[in-house]
Parts: structure tokens; sequence; C-alpha cells
């Protein structure tokens, strides 16, 4: 059992814009003041350039290339709507936004198939949709995959009982909390936990300021002290400039802390240090991205941890 791979699913977008659905309660995206061709056209780029980086140290990076038919603003997060586990299963994920339900392709599960690995079931949570409750993915569920904790910040687009049968249909404790921003002049809820928080080996991230409720912060202090990780705090500022949207990847000959250049430059020196004390750090610019969608670098990798087909000697 690995809480990091050296494979990502990433989904080239070909219709990116701010989507108008998800603006309702994603607090971390703005207008840009840009054709939505341009707006596209800058996205590809900084995809392209990050897509480069990751392979530049040996990660594998498995692209496949969005549906212009689909009209699916925000592909470029497929972290949202599907995540694959060490035992062969995809999950499947409700989503709050209907235009991201499209996201949900086929062709994107065929093409791991295609390159060598195993899919043997899934667990498909999308009929909740229907009722009006969601749960999107690793955007809402963080995995601690070796200690099977699963961390959770209760929003619109993560609901509690959804949480639980997770981790009962994949063995995980929940350590489920509410973390708010200011927003509007008020505390709202974040919309993602992976927004205000990122596990690693053995670090984690996390805007603890956004807990607001004590017990609730004491008890996600606990767990992730008893699985002996390192908390890193940021403070709110940061988690606007996506410090806590990143993810610990394995390269050829390291390990990468991957980030966006906003969320890089962010970070204090000793935040930084502590960082750099477990492994190196990889950042790119995601302005665009960051901007438009209100997703950073984590929201844009899925990660691949289902097991290698057996050659046939």
């Amino acid at each position: 059992m690995s809480q990091i791979t050296n494979t990502i699913l990433m989904i080239r977008p070909v219709a990116f814009r701010m989507n108008e659905e998800t603006a309702v309660n994603n607090y971390f995206q703005e207008d840009l003041q840009l054709r939505n061709t341009e707006i596209n056209a800058n996205a590809q780029a900084e995809f392209d350039a990050f897509v480069a980086k990751l392979r530049g140290v040996g990660v594998n990076v498995i692209v496949e290339d969005d549906d212009l038919k689909m009209d699916t603003p925000d592909s470029v997060f497929p972290n949202n709507w599907v995540s694959f586990h060490e035992n062969g299963t995809v999950a499947m994920y409700p989503m709050f936004a209907e235009n991201r339900r499209r996201e949900r392709r086929e062709e994107v599960i065929n093409r791991l198939e295609k390159e060598g690995f195993t899919v043997d079931g899934f667990m498909d949570y999308t009929e909740a949709e229907d009722q009006g409750y969601f749960l999107e993915g690793t955007g809402s569920l963080l995995l601690d995959r070796v200690n099977k904790k699963a961390y959770c910040a209760i929003s619109p687009r993560a609901d509690e009982e959804l949480v639980i049968e997770f981790c009962e249909d994949f063995e995980y404790d929940p350590v489920i909390f509410t973390a708010n921003q200011t927003a509007k002049n008020q505390r709202l809820p974040i919309y993602h936990t992976n927004v205000m928080m990122a596990l690693a080996e053995n670090f984690a991230v996390i805007c603890l300021d956004t807990i607001d409720d004590k017990h609730e912060k004491k008890n996600v202090i606990k767990h992730l002290k008893e699985t002996k990780k390192e908390i890193i705090t940021i403070t709110e500022e940061q988690m606007h400039q996506f410090a806590g949207n990143m993810l610990q990847v394995q390269g050829k000959d390291h390990k990468y802390m991957v980030m966006s250049e906003a969320a890089r430059s962010s970070l204090k020196p000793d935040q930084v240090k502590a960082i750099q004390k477990h492994c190196k750090i990889l950042s790119s610019d995601l302005t665009t991205i960051e901007t438009c969608g209100g997703g950073s670098a984590r929201c844009m990798m899925a990660e691949v941890f289902l097991p290698k087909k057996l050659a046939i000697a």
C-alpha cells in the first residue's frame, strides 16, 4: 500500500472557461475579462507546460483530450469525478454542477486499460445526484491510503452520509469536519477539502484557521499526529493562493510536492524548508486555470493506483 504514485491521469482542456454553474459556491473563481477562446488557449498552454515539467522529472502522465462536443469547461479537473484504487476498483462520484457530470467518459477508463492497467470493478455513487447529494472525488476526500483515513470537509459538494458510505465500501475511517472561508462578508463552507489541505507520505499541509470549531480542529490534529504526519500550517491568505492544493508524486529519482507557481510564491521560507525536508518542490504557472477554474495543480491530477496487467510470457 502506497500513499503516492508515479502515474497521473490528466485531461487536456478544449473548452475551458469560467464555469457559471460552479461559481455559485466556489469562491476561488474570478472572471477574467478575456474572450473564451483566449482563456482556453492560455489554459492549454499552461496545461502543456505543466505536463512537460512532470514528465521531465519522470512522472508517468497519461493525457487524454477532452471532447469538444461535451462542452465541459472544468474537464481539466478529473480528480472530482473519478478515483483509481490499488484493488482495481474505479470509483465514480456525484457532481454538483450538471455540466460537470458530462466529464464522466467511458473512453477515459478505456484509455487506462489500453495503457496496461487492470480495472476489476466499479463503485458508482452517481445516483445520489438524483436526490441532490454530492461527493466530488478526491476534491472532497483526502485519502490517507496507508492508514486508511479519509479526511473530508463537509460542504454543498461533500455530503456526510456519502462520505460514510464511501468509507464503509473502501474500509476507511472518516475524519469529518467543516472548513470555512470568509466570502461575501461571512464564513461560508470551502467547496473542496483539497484546497485547504494536502496529505503527503510523512507530512500534511493544512489551513487550520479554516476549521472554526475547536473540537473538530483538535480531532483533525489528533488524527494527523496519530499517523506521525508533520503538520505544516498555512494561512487563509496562502490558501487563496492555492497553497493547500498540492499533491505529492513519485518521479524517476525523487519525490515531488507538486503545486502552482502562485502557491510556491506564497510560501514562507520556513514552510518551503519544512516541505523540502521530505521531498523536492515542483511548481508550474497555472494562473488562467486557477483564476477561471477556481482549482489548481492538485485538482488537475487524478492519481492512478490501479494494478498493472501481468505480462504474458
